[in-house]
């Protein structure tokens, strides 16, 4: 049979289907898990994108989470950070297309929308001790008490050639394209924001 010219095709159809069958099981059975893992690592964004915050072990943040904040399209659709009933601050969820591939954050605002007070990053592929860095605190500390330029720029990110401005911080060296993009993906996001709270100002 082996002889036979169609048994390579027939084969390597069976072993193919057998594999994808597996591939097929064991994605069924980690779906949950996987979906839990990206909530968790999303909760953790928005709680690291606040400094005051300290951010507790993994099986405690979904409930420091609910606790401090909450989802209001009232906000444009950022998450409320309240505080001894008080609105403290929002988180702007941010993404885009990053060098490799999507790049997806949390930008935390203050309350009066003057100052942006800290940045994270839940999901990015870029390359590792170049483009990755955007994750690291040096990078993202830059970012806690930047003052919001105006839209449709309201951040820059400049070469660490230039002296930046208010609304500016610097490039991570080496990572040119992630960079750009990064910026841009953040100013899209979050000057579309930002117009929908100017509207929902100017309506009451």
């Amino acid at each position: 049979m082996k002889d036979k010219p169609w048994f390579p095709v027939a084969y390597m159809f069976v072993v193919t289907a057998c594999f994808s069958t597996v591939l097929i099981g064991f994605s069924r059975l980690t779906r949950e898990r996987v979906e839990a893992n990206q909530e968790i690592a999303f909760e953790r964004a928005v709680l690291e994108a606040f400094a005051e915050i300290e951010v507790p072990p993994t099986p405690q943040i979904h409930e420091r989470f609910v606790q401090l904040f909450e989802r209001s399209e009232q906000a444009g659709g950022a998450y409320v950070y309240r505080k001894d009933d008080r609105v403290v601050g929002y988180a702007v969820p941010v993404a885009g297309q990053g060098f490799w591939a999507p790049i997806r954050g949390i930008v935390g605002v203050s309350q009066d929308l003057d100052t942006i007070v800290g940045i994270s990053f839940y999901e990015q592929t870029e390359t590792p001790g170049l483009g990755a860095r955007i994750t690291e605190p040096q990078f993202r500390r830059q970012f806690e008490g930047l003052r919001i330029g105006q839209i449709p720029t309201p951040i820059g990110i400049r070469p660490t050639s230039v002296t930046p401005a208010d609304n500016e911080v610097h490039a991570i060296t080496g990572a040119t394209q992630t960079s750009v993009r990064l910026e841009r993906l953040i100013n899209e996001d979050f000057s579309a924001w930002l117009e929908k709270m100017q509207q929902q100002g100017d309506a009451q």
